[in-house]
């Protein structure tokens, strides 16, 4: 008898926080768009610390909006429920930002979080869309014609990621996404910056030792660029 394989579903998720540390700062909102199964899951989250009002003047959510929302213990449950099955869980800046913050809240919650597979859809971006000069979603979404909504607020942001995903990857299986993210791809290029789509050999030294300074080489999404620098000799 012959074996069907079934294909992983994507499910694009984003959340909402009060501010950018993980292990500080909580998860006030997450939502999730399932396409495939016509689903979507939103809901707030109470995160017992006040929001700052700079988190609020970004996204909108105020601690009125949150006083009477579910525990980020009884959130998660239903988070996990809802991506329940194979699936892909997808973010924009997944590995930097969201799966982070996923990370520490399920540790806080003294809950095991699935062994889901991410795609971050800026790496993405960054290896196989090099010729533009910026990669957050708000530009991808210009980039692809799509229309714009309430930036900043995670269903909307979800709802934002599925057009622009799919028009990044066009007909390509998750499982090649998967595989192609999994393989370091060799830097040739600028992926950032003022000399964005430059040749790394091209560009002039002084700027590298000025990102070097700065730290933005220590961000884990810029170390496969760090490699490359050393790999030229630029880097010691």
């Amino acid at each position: 008898m012959a074996i069907t394989f079934m294909k992983k579903t994507a499910i694009y998720y984003d959340t909402e926080t009060t501010g950018t540390r993980p292990g500080k700062d909580r998860v006030i909102e997450i939502a999730a768009l399932d396409p495939a199964r016509g689903r979507e899951f939103c809901t707030f989250i109470q995160p017992e610390m006040l929001i700052p009002p700079e988190a609020t003047a970004i996204h909108g959510i105020s601690n009125e909006m949150v006083s009477n929302a579910p525990l980020i213990k009884d959130a998660l449950a239903s988070f996990v429920d809802f991506c329940s099955g194979d699936t892909v869980l997808i973010a924009h800046n997944n590995d930097a930002f969201d799966k982070l913050f996923l990370d520490a809240e399920f540790q806080r919650a003294q809950l095991s979080m699935p062994a889901w597979p991410f795609i971050d859809s800026l790496k993405w971006s960054r290896k196989y869309r090099n010729d533009l000069p910026r990669h957050s979603l708000q530009f991808l979404r210009e980039v692809y014609g799509i229309a714009a909504n309430q930036a900043h607020r995670a269903l909307d942001d979800c709802a934002i990621l599925h057009q622009v995903f799919s028009r990044m990857i066009d007909d390509l299986p998750l499982e090649t996404v998967l595989d192609l993210l999994s393989k370091q791809l060799k830097i040739v290029r600028m992926p950032f910056g003022k000399y964005s789509g430059k040749l790394l050999k091209e560009v002039p030294k002084d700027y590298f030792s000025w990102l070097e300074g700065s730290g933005a080489l220590e961000k884990q999404e810029n170390k496969p660029l760090k490699e490359a620098l050393k790999e030229l000799g630029v880097l010691a």
